[in-house]
């Protein structure tokens, strides 16, 4: 039963993975000839390559779970509930959705947009929010989660009906819009987004929850496809679909999972990114000032407005450099999140 299980875990995961390659080996050719592209800043030169590649890791989880439930239908017993898998997967396309309707706003000359001048206009900073609430429809529909939720220093609080209608609409929004609000980097929002899906994906094996430990497979398993496209220097951009569906996937694992509090601390990152964001009215840029020598000098100054300004304040650092620090963050807090769950604290 056992071999069963991982073995039922570990191949929708490689299907993943291999769909998403694929995908990208499609879209993008397609997107650039199409005209979706963004700019590859923090360079030298500043060119513009396929954007928006996030879409091909919506549609590499989508069939890791469409394969699950393929075998599930005609090949062995179900471990895991296929109508609460298949929500899921409908909510992550939703969420993409917004985030692909956002990058293909694409203009011929620059015009002002966060923080900066670019191409990529994409929706308004109101309407981002409030159309990410359409992707918790799905899980909303099916009740997904537990109404008592242990939160660290509370222990655990009931909230009965506004779970589903209140909580769960609130998370994915927050998530979402918070983890779009970190990137720029080659690299940066798939790598601290594989972090975060290795986390989850530790936690629920520790902890025997075959669903967050299914769905946290497929998400890394195709993170790591697209990382090998997207690392320094990038072939392909993620855009706000790939933010916004990582975002969608980590705050359903953590509720599908029971991973709240562990979530919780994984993503404290983010928490702290929106907290400087805020500061700067979400007028802010995230990138660097490009020097002579290759390294990247803060945009503001000694004025934080982002982690990624904290990591071009401490030292000279080139763009690789600061997706690694960051990315060396989010390790950092999952350990902490494994440590006090490991240690009964959570």
């Amino acid at each position: 039963m056992a071999y069963h299980s991982f073995l039922t875990i570990l191949l929708p995961a490689i299907f993943s993975l291999i769909a998403t390659v694929a995908a990208i080996k499609l879209v993008m050719p397609y997107f650039y000839n199409a005209g979706i592209v963004a700019e590859d800043r923090n360079k030298e030169k500043i060119k513009k390559i396929p954007g928006s590649g996030g879409v091909t890791v919506a549609f590499g989880v989508t069939v890791g779970i469409l394969a699950y439930t393929f075998g599930a239908s005609f090949l062995f017993p179900a471990i895991i509930n296929v109508s609460t898998i298949l929500a899921v997967a409908l909510s992550i396309i939703l969420i993409a959705g917004v985030g692909f309707i956002d990058d293909i706003n694409v203009k011929t000359k620059r015009v002002q947009v966060t923080g900066m001048k670019g191409i990529n206009q994409g929706l308004k900073q109101w309407q981002k929010p409030l159309l990410t609430i359409i992707g918790a429809l799905p899980l909303m529909a099916i009740n997904a989660g537990v109404s008592t939720v242990h939160i660290p220093f509370l222990g655990l609080v009931h909230f009965g009906i506004f779970f589903p209608i209140i909580i769960i609409p609130l998370s994915v929004m927050f998530v979402t819009n918070s983890y779009n609000l970190l990137g720029g980097f080659n690299g940066l929002e798939a790598s601290t987004g594989l972090i975060a899906g290795v986390g989850l994906m530790l936690y629920s094996f520790f902890f025997g929850n075959a669903i967050g430990l299914f769905l946290s497979s497929v998400l890394v398993g195709s993170l790591l496809a697209f990382l090998c496209f997207n690392w320094y220097p990038a072939k392909l951009l993620p855009g706000d679909s790939l933010t916004y569906c990582i975002g969608g996937a980590i705050i359903a694992i953590m509720i599908i999972g029971h991973a709240e509090a562990f979530g919780l601390i994984i993503f404290i990152p983010w928490i702290i990114e929106f907290i400087l964001h805020l500061r700067g009215k979400f007028k802010v840029t995230d990138l660097g000032i490009r020097q002579k020598d290759g390294t990247l000098k803060a945009p503001y100054g000694k004025k934080i407005f982002s982690l990624t300004h904290i990591a071009m304040n401490l030292k000279k650092t080139k763009e690789t450099d600061v997706t690694i620090m960051l990315a060396a963050f989010e390790v950092l807090f999952v350990v902490i999140a494994l440590g006090l769950a490991v240690g009964g604290l959570l």
